[in-house]
């Protein structure tokens, strides 16, 4: 088993919730990898595995850029991770250490946790997502922004937590 963190939305949770499973966008997730091990000189199997759960929670505010606002501003405006234990993943050093790609949709029994960003955390995320793509291509500025917005952990959720939380949002 390997444990994965994949970048979601609230709207993937609901699938999720409502289907028994979700699919991945792209099937990628982000999984302490060899090269992740390789490229931290100093770390613990913990400390890098933080590192793989930040990557996905850039990687939702990256599909939460991708959204049209709906009619829920907090569904466009927190990020989401799932944390997963899946069987069988495909390393994908060509998109970064950290990525891997899923084998299929991830089934509700194989969720571990939910991490999603709280209230507080709302504004940033709403200003990150707009210049998440520029703060990618080097912009000062916009790297600050999004610095803002990732100093805000996320907060733990049990699997089973899930449909209670989403009813509360």
């Amino acid at each position: 088993m390997t444990r994965v963190y994949v970048p979601a939305t609230l709207a993937m949770l609901q699938r999720l919730v409502a289907d028994d499973e979700v699919e991945a966008v792209g099937r990628t997730a982000f999984t302490v990898t060899p090269a992740l091990r390789e490229a931290y000189t100093a770390g613990d199997d913990e400390e890098l595995a933080e590192v793989a759960m930040a990557e996905a929670a850039r990687a939702s505010l990256r599909l939460l850029a991708a959204e049209e606002p709906g009619d829920h501003p907090s569904f466009s405006s927190r990020r989401v991770v799932i944390a997963a234990d899946v069987d069988e993943v495909k390393p994908r050093p060509d998109l970064d250490d950290a990525v891997v790609k899923l084998a299929g949709p991830v089934p509700m029994r194989a969720v571990a946790s939910v991490h999603i960003d709280l209230q507080d955390a709302e504004t940033d995320i709403a200003r990150a997502r707009e210049i998440v793509d520029v703060a990618d291509l080097g912009d000062e500025e916009a790297e600050f922004v999004l610095g803002d917005a990732e100093d805000h952990e996320l907060a733990w959720y049990a699997a089973q937590e899930l449909p209670f939380l989403l009813e509360l949002l």
